[in-house]
This record gives C-alpha cells, structure tokens and sequence, in this order.
C-alpha cells in the first residue's frame, strides 16, 4: 500500500462511516452542512475544550461560517455548550455538554455493518464480520485513545 491507497482507503471509510450514522431528526434536509463537517467539529471541541469558533476553524481548516453552522447544530443536539468568554465578552467558548445527549448515544448506538454491507456489494454476513472485525483491528491500534462504543 502507498500513501495515494492509504488516502483513498481512508476516503472510503469516512464514507462508510457517514452512511452509517442515523439521520437527524427532522430529516439530513433540515440542517445545513454534511455530518462530516459536525464530527470533525466535534472531535476538535472535545480535544480543545473552551475554545473559540475562529480557533477551532484555524485548527480544522474548516471556513468559520461551517464551524458555527456545526457548533449551532451540536449545540441543538445537547453535545456542546457555549459560555461568554471572560477575557473578551463578545466571544463565546465552546465545551463538550456534560453527560451524554440523545443524539449522541443515538449515533453511538449505530452500527456500521448495513453500511459496510452496502461498500462491499455483499449479503454475506459472514464476509460483512470479517472486515468489521478488521477495521475494529485497525481503530484499536491507530486510534487508542477512542471512546468505546
């Protein structure tokens, strides 16, 4: 594998793993942005606690407009919290909601297989298992400090 395969693998597991995830209520056409765009928000908040919305864009490479399109959208959803920020008060800071909300034990509650299933082309359980196990094999050794579930 080269470094052009290994883009390419990772491509196509971000879009497994976006058709894996449940719509939001009120329907995907609700809301603007791609679920790719509030994951990686919400990775940087959680990573990043108290942070600005210009901070998180500098970080994600994410124009400010979709950062706080996605905080709007987390924040709807119970997952984030805004607070004013101290030393600047026309600033709002961005944490991690405490506790676990609806939509995210939701999402978490998802499974990726009816997804996975639909890349491979296959019915086949027992090919579906194989590379599920796989790819759990490869989040456990690239991604250690992950949540379970």
């Amino acid at each position: 594998m080269n470094g052009v395969d290994l883009f390419l693998l990772g491509r196509a597991l971000m879009k497994i793993g976006e058709d894996a995830l449940p719509e939001p209520p009120g329907g995907a056409a609700k809301y603007a942005g791609s679920a790719r765009m509030v994951l990686i928000v919400a990775s940087d908040v959680a990573e990043h606690p108290e942070s600005a919305v210009g901070q998180i864009a500098a970080r994600t490479g994410l124009p400010q407009s979709q950062v706080s399109t996605a905080i709007a959208r987390l924040k709807e959803a119970g997952s984030v919290i805004t607070t004013t920020d101290p030393t600047d008060r026309r600033r709002a800071l961005v944490s991690q909601a405490p506790g676990i909300s609806d939509r995210l034990a939701q999402v978490r509650a998802a499974t990726i297989e009816p997804a996975l299933a639909e890349a491979l082309g296959t019915d086949d359980p027992a090919r579906v298992a194989e590379v599920s196990r796989a790819l759990e094999q490869l989040a456990h050794a690239l991604l250690p400090n992950r949540s379970a579930g």
